[in-house]
């Protein structure tokens, strides 16, 4: 089609289901920073005044369930939830959380005969396109920015009245396959009580406009702020939360194929995270290098078993070298199994609870180890050996 709409989702850190994913990756930077060689596969779910925590972990012995606790409430803390029916400081906790399984241990540990292997089976999928300058699609990209500039205006206080729940929708107009317009935006947020309708839009529009390329605002009558009118009830008191159910947010927003694992809680021995994460280095590296518009590459795991089952690299009709040179150079370039992913991406460190909202994709490397996966150093690397 030469124009059509497209539209993503996203949702703020104080989302109910991003509050767990939040939750969940602060236990497992918690046992990272003890020691880089934990397990850990913790989910969390959340509901008014309740926090519950489970799941598996393999690590340091002297981490308690009072320290996963106090790891938890920071989190809740530092989203900004200190309200009543749901307050850092008041909020109940049930933590079940026990040592790893014993025969997921045998067949994911290296040994004299094998090599580390996958912690699951699996496939995986990265995603680039030059929509962004953070090749990125552009819906989710946008989607994304709202509510994390709206995110940083409410905890710097340079915007009152707003509170942490809330969630965006991007439409955009492509035309020849290139975004040119916003052709709707949904943007529902918590707010005070008193606050009226309009008031929460005059408060919100300023940040939209600063998300969006200039010029690209949608007409007044395509702005939906608050639709149903108010939002003053939100986080667990209105909705119970899980981990891991926001997968398509935490991604390419529908625009890109997803192999339906969830990322938060888990260590990079699970391929779920690690090879999503690689995936993507490899997809964006590729657009960066310009062999091509788009990219895509699938990876697949059995559990137990060190190098992928398969490599698969599509440039949707946008490359302008040979697909299998592309699949031939990765395979020489990088090592795919899960110790290989993790060293090359440096993936033991404690760098995961920022990754919890707003997307693991798209997202600015930093000297910490943050977003290894969006660096660009093998750009040089395929140009050497492609052309």
């Amino acid at each position: 089609m030469s124009s059509y709409y497209f539209t993503s989702e996203s949702v703020s850190e104080g989302h109910p289901d991003k509050i767990c994913d939040r939750i969940s990756d602060s236990v497992l930077d918690l046992y990272l920073s003890k020691d880089p060689q934990s397990r850990v596969a913790v989910e969390t779910a959340v509901t008014t005044d309740f926090v519950c925590i489970i799941g598996e972990t393999r690590g340091p012995d002297d981490i308690t369930h009072d320290d996963i606790e106090k790891a938890a409430r920071q989190a809740i803390k530092k989203i900004g939830y200190d309200q009543k029916g749901f307050s850092w400081r008041t909020c109940k906790f049930d933590i079940r959380v026990h040592s790893q399984s014993s025969d997921i241990a045998m067949g994911v540990d290296d040994g004299d005969d094998k090599d580390e292997g996958a912690g699951d089976q699996g496939i995986m999928f990265g995603h680039a396109c030059t929509q962004t300058d953070v090749l990125m699609p552009a819906p989710i990209h946008y989607s994304h920015r709202i509510l994390k500039d709206l995110a940083d205006a409410r905890k710097s206080g340079e915007v009152k009245g707003l509170g942490p729940d809330a969630k965006s929708q991007v439409t955009l107009k492509y035309v020849d396959g290139k975004p040119v317009k916003a052709g709707s935006i949904v943007l529902s947020t918590q707010h005070a009580d008193g606050l009226s309708q309009d008031e929460v839009k005059e408060l919100v529009r300023p940040y939209i406009e600063r998300a969006l390329p200039e010029g690209w605002m949608c007409d007044e009558d395509r702005l939906f702020i608050n639709p149903t009118g108010r939002f003053v009830i939100g986080g667990p008191v209105g909705d119970a939360g899980l981990t891991g159910r926001k997968i398509i947010v935490d991604t390419y927003g529908g625009a890109a194929l997803h192999g339906g694992g969830a990322f938060s809680g888990k260590d990079p021995t699970k391929v779920d995270r690690s090879a999503a994460y690689a995936s993507r280095y490899v997809a964006k590296n590729i657009v960066a290098a310009g062999y091509a518009e788009k990219c895509t590459i699938q990876l697949s795991y059995a559990i137990g078993v060190s190098q992928p089952i398969s490599i698969y690299v599509n440039t949707h009709r946008t490359g302008n070298v040979p697909q299998e040179e592309l699949e031939k150079a990765v395979n020489q370039l990088v090592d795919l199994s899960p110790r290989g992913i993790r060293t090359m991406l440096k993936l033991n460190k404690p760098i995961y609870t920022p990754t919890s909202s707003y997307g693991h994709f798209g997202r600015t490397p930093t000297n910490e180890g943050h977003f290894s996966w969006e660096k660009l150093d093998l750009v040089e690397k395929l140009q050497n050996i492609i052309g």
